[in-house]
């Protein structure tokens, strides 16, 4: 085995000395008037639709001042509701809400997917522009992914494949993946179908609206936000999704979907300011904790950067990345502290994505004491070149590298900036640590500091500056470099 136990400095040593942030979120406080749900006609038969008992039982409650929403214990199935000012939405044990899988309840309504402004079918649970608002308890609300979803081939087994083509659907012309409808196929081969502008019209969105996959809960422009204790699983989209928040408390979650989840993030956190996120587990089928602000140029128009955020004491399992930045980032994010936290067979650990046309800002940014194990990827990841696909593909092959050019500085060009990481642990992963910037704009000022990490493939670094590895051992097996460092003067 190869080990490398000495500090080694790459280019200029210099530790970050930025303030971090620690999250000051204010948390809601709700009256104790209670609104039971079976009290305004809800039937836990599982087979009854409760969405106008439940959006009665919440209306009621906000009119009145604001209170407890009660959801007892049994199946509850609903359409999409909304939540209200005030309102705290709690789910006892043995309480589970389950969506509708008659897509004709969601309507189309103006949202934002992947940074974008899009139409998209209405959240299962939703809210815009509300105050103290919560989700609370000890039970379980489902999405039901499952009727939106498309699914490859290679990620199921050849008998759950074979159950799935028999359920119905159609399939792509190659016949390796599985689409639940014909609406959704045609969808899916277009670029941003949801996209609103003067050519889409509303023919087109009914045309493709299968593909227009609604995130489970989404609460746009909200200020004292907590969820906590509830399990949140089996999203058509991503699972959480906060936009333009303030005083964001996310405490106690489970939250859960297939590994093999097209865009199953766990949460997105979007443009928010005085975020924290605890004692959570994720177990998902796209990136797990994701901090992001916009993409392209509607994300640097927007100018809302995601910061003064801080996550503690979450685990997570299956995840394309434990924690995210990226890659719609456009906006920035900044002043953001991770600590205590371990990551379980994610395809990466730590991973900072963007790619060109992003621009916005990446700066201060503090992890600590982050344990890792069985990374399929790599432990530690910065990439200006993300190319959305699978960090690890099924097959194995990642084709050829991209071509590295010298393209001109403009307001499109990312910048990543002042990360320190220490105490790290990582118990196996394809590779330790992958740097890799930009010719006309280097990633610098990376600190890495005190690490254990065991994997296949050492340290390796291109086009950038400032990067420091203190007390960091890499133990590979007797092959090839422990590390690789290239940035080439034009």
């Amino acid at each position: 085995m190869n080990t490398w136990t000495r500090s080694l400095a790459m280019l200029l040593l210099l530790p970050v000395t930025a303030a971090w942030a620690q999250s000051t979120a204010q948390q809601p406080v709700f009256r104790k008037d209670t609104f039971r749900i079976d009290r305004y006609g809800a039937s836990a038969d599982g087979v009854t639709l409760n969405t106008k008992a439940i959006q009665s039982a919440i209306d009621a409650c906000a009119a009145k001042g604001g209170g407890v929403v009660l959801i007892p214990a049994g199946s509850w199935m609903s359409g999409p509701i909304k939540l209200r000012s005030k309102v705290n939405l709690h789910l006892r044990q043995n309480a589970f809400l389950h969506f509708t899988g008659d897509k004709s309840q969601y309507p189309l309504v103006e949202g934002n997917w992947e940074g974008l402004e899009q139409m998209r079918c209405q959240s299962p649970i939703s809210g815009e522009n509300l105050q103290d608002v919560a989700i609370t308890g000890a039970g379980i609300i489902d999405g039901n992914g499952g009727v939106w979803r498309m699914v490859k081939k290679e990620k199921l087994t050849e008998g759950q494949w074979k159950k799935l083509v028999a359920s119905g659907g159609v399939l792509s012309d190659d016949k390796k993946t599985w689409y639940p409808s014909r609406s959704m196929r045609v969808g899916s081969d277009m670029k941003n179908p949801g996209l609103i502008t003067p050519q889409h019209t509303a023919a087109h969105f009914d045309s493709v609206r299968d593909a227009l996959r609604p995130n489970l809960l989404v609460l746009t422009q909200c200020r004292r936000v907590l969820l906590e204790g509830v399990t949140f699983q089996n999203s058509p989209a991503w699972c959480l999704h906060t936009l333009l928040c303030e005083d964001l408390t996310v405490r106690g979650l489970n939250v859960k979907n297939p590994w093999y989840a097209q865009n199953g993030d766990g949460i997105d956190v979007e443009s928010c300011r005085k975020v924290l996120i605890e004692r959570s587990v994720f177990d998902v089928g796209d990136d797990a904790i994701c901090i992001k602000s916009g993409r392209d140029e509607a994300g640097r128009k927007r100018g809302k950067p995601t910061e003064d955020v801080l996550v503690r004491d979450c685990a997570v399992y299956h995840a394309h990345g434990g924690f995210v930045i990226g890659s719609e980032m456009s906006g920035g994010a900044r002043n953001i502290r991770v600590e205590d936290c371990t990551f379980m067979g994610t395809d990466i650990g730590l991973r900072f994505k963007t790619t060109r046309g992003r621009g916005g800002i990446v700066e201060n940014i503090d992890i600590r004491r982050i344990s890792m194990q069985d990374i399929a990827g790599e432990a530690i990841l910065f990439d200006m070149y993300y190319m959305a696909k699978d960090p690890v593909p099924q097959n194995g092959d990642k084709g050829p590298a991209p071509k590295r050019e010298l393209l001109p500085v403009n307001e499109g060009t990312p910048q990543f900036r002042n990360f320190r990481i220490r105490n790290v642990t990582c118990d196996g992963a394809a590779k330790a640590v992958f740097i890799r910037g930009l010719p006309e704009m280097f990633i610098r000022g990376i600190y890495l500091e005190d690490m254990v990490l065991k994997a296949d493939e050492g340290v390796e670094v291109t086009d950038a500056q400032q990067v420091t590895l203190k007390n960091v051992r890499v133990i590979t097996p007797d092959k090839g470099p422990l590390g690789e460092l290239m940035n080439k003067t034009y």
